[in-house]
């Protein structure tokens, strides 16, 4: 497996091994012990896949009191997967960090637990499956806005053929970070470094 150090505490980019061949392909997509070793020992308890259209963006979420870890993939065509890091003892607070999960680069993004997540479809339609390391509770979201100016995240709206995204409603009302700062429990607030 090949693995990369990302410019997040904690974070990792994983491709595991692909055997390819006239058939199609196999890929062993988790094995406990291996990631383990990758120093990802939390245990999952929650699988999650979400298919979109070309141009929707979901996020930038996360859990206000009971952060989730998440192991994201690509699995049908191709996202710009986001995460900013919202623990304040991390010397990464505040920090973005952008990359391609596609089914063609079958790469793994892991995120600890304290990250705001979201991703933008590029492909016509995209299936993202991801695990969690704990139960998603409604009660205890969050969303960051996206396009927050504090935060500067380059999506590559470019890519797009309307050059601005499709947002939920429930995100486009998502605070900002300034705002945010002021309001996140066990003393998560800080300037943006």
């Amino acid at each position: 497996m090949k693995v990369i150090l990302v410019p997040l505490d904690g974070a990792l980019l994983l491709w595991p091994q692909v055997h390819r061949d006239g058939r199609g392909f196999f890929v062993e997509t988790f094995q406990q012990q291996r990631y383990q070793q990758l120093g990802i020992t939390d245990t999952f308890v929650q699988d999650n896949w979400s298919r979109s259209v070309r141009g929707v963006l979901r996020g930038l979420h996360f859990q206000r009191t009971r952060p989730q870890g998440k192991l994201i993939r690509g699995v049908r065509g191709e996202i710009f997967d986001v995460a900013v890091d919202m623990r304040p003892q991390s010397a990464t607070f505040g920090c973005w960090y952008g990359v391609v999960l596609s089914e063609d680069n079958q790469c793994q993004f892991w995120l600890p637990p304290g990250m705001a997540h979201g991703f933008l479809v590029l492909s016509e339609v995209a299936d993202v499956e991801y695990k969690c390391t704990r139960y998603f509770d409604p009660a205890d979201e969050d969303a960051l806005c996206w396009n927050d100016p504090d935060l500067a995240i380059e999506w590559p709206l470019g890519q797009l053929p309307e050059k601005y995204p499709v947002v939920s409603e429930r995100d486009l009302g998502a605070k900002r970070w300034q705002e945010l700062l002021a309001t996140l429990p066990d003393k998560m607030n800080g300037k943006l470094v």
